[in-house]
């Protein structure tokens, strides 16, 4: 095993956490534990269900914690007890300075920008979003602010021009998994030198709301597809009663002044002030999410118009 003198212990929830974790793994590091969010109710039986990360970790045999609070004394107490040489962090929340200021070798978190760009908690929803051509994934020594430590390593990846965010997500997660491979090799060896960011060329990828989910009218149609993949699948941009989860670019525009689904050539398409695009795939409220053509079939007219929402 390399550095098999060498303790880890791994903090992350969601999926997008789970390959790296395999990955230091199958690598042999010694994983102490892996701190993940307390399982949740979820679903129509609010039956309690566990992150995938604890999901991954019991099928590795890795013991789990799980604390409510980051600063309860008692996880504090835990963290000291496994006398860990490096924390890694994937996915998770936001670090109390007595927390990753433990181990001697540091604590680092891969995130899913190239920073400085793109700092906070949906950096690829933001990128596709945006519209951007390039993102990739950092990894950075935490320090007391979000997302502004010394970097460590970056890899880079050319964003293709039709891909949703979950597309994008699932290309970062092999980059990624060896990325935090590579990290704690070169903290081990004492081979990287972190770099200070550039605060000046510094971008923002805030927490996705209600606010900033809504269809934005004020969008050129192009940049409007971009607004409808950034947020599919999850969480969905949406307007009046209906989630749009697949849209593209359309030759056409019929411009409205009230924003308007319609249906033409038995293609189904939104049109507003400044233009039109196509929806492929959209969800009713109350209902699964369907191809445009589902949807077409149950139309018991040729146009709806948009109710804004409230």
């Amino acid at each position: 095993m390399p550095y098999d003198n060498i303790s880890i212990v791994y903090m992350g929830t969601p999926e997008f956490a789970v390959p790296s974790l395999q990955a230091l793994a199958s690598a042999g590091y010694n994983i102490k534990a892996v701190v993940t969010l307390a399982d949740k109710p979820s679903g129509r039986g609010r039956k309690l269900t566990s992150s995938a990360v604890k999901k991954a970790a019991l099928d590795l045999g890795l013991p789990v914690l799980q604390p409510t609070s980051l600063k309860d004394e008692g996880f504090l107490e835990e963290l000291d007890a496994l006398q860990a040489d490096l924390f890694v962090v994937v996915a998770f929340r936001m670090l109390p300075k007595q927390v990753w200021s433990k181990p001697r070798l540091g604590t680092f978190n891969l995130h899913g920008s190239l920073l400085p760009q793109l700092r906070g908690a949906a950096p690829i929803h933001w990128a596709v979003i945006n519209g951007l051509k390039e993102t990739g994934l950092t990894t950075f020594l935490i320090d007391e602010q979000i997302d502004t430590g010394n970097i460590l390593l970056q890899e880079r990846l050319t964003i293709d021009s039709n891909w949703t965010t979950g597309e994008l997500h699932d290309a970062l997660l092999p980059i990624g998994a060896q990325l935090v491979v590579d990290t704690v090799n070169g903290l081990i060896a004492g081979a990287l030198t972190p770099q200070a960011q550039d605060d000046s060329e510094a971008t923002h990828a805030p927490k996705l709301n209600k606010d900033n989910t809504r269809l934005d009218f004020t969008l050129d149609p192009n940049s409007l597809v971009q607004f409808v993949r950034g947020l599919c699948p999850f969480p969905g941009a949406y307007y009046g009663e209906f989630k749009f989860l697949g849209a593209s670019s359309c030759e056409k525009l019929n411009h409205s002044l009230q924003p308007m689904l319609r249906v033409r050539d038995k293609h189904l398409f939104l049109d507003y002030k400044l233009g039109s695009i196509e929806i492929t795939q959209i969800k009713p409220a109350g209902k699964r999410s369907m191809s445009s053509a589902d949807y077409i079939n149950g139309m018991n007219c040729a146009e709806i118009p948009l109710k804004k929402p409230v």
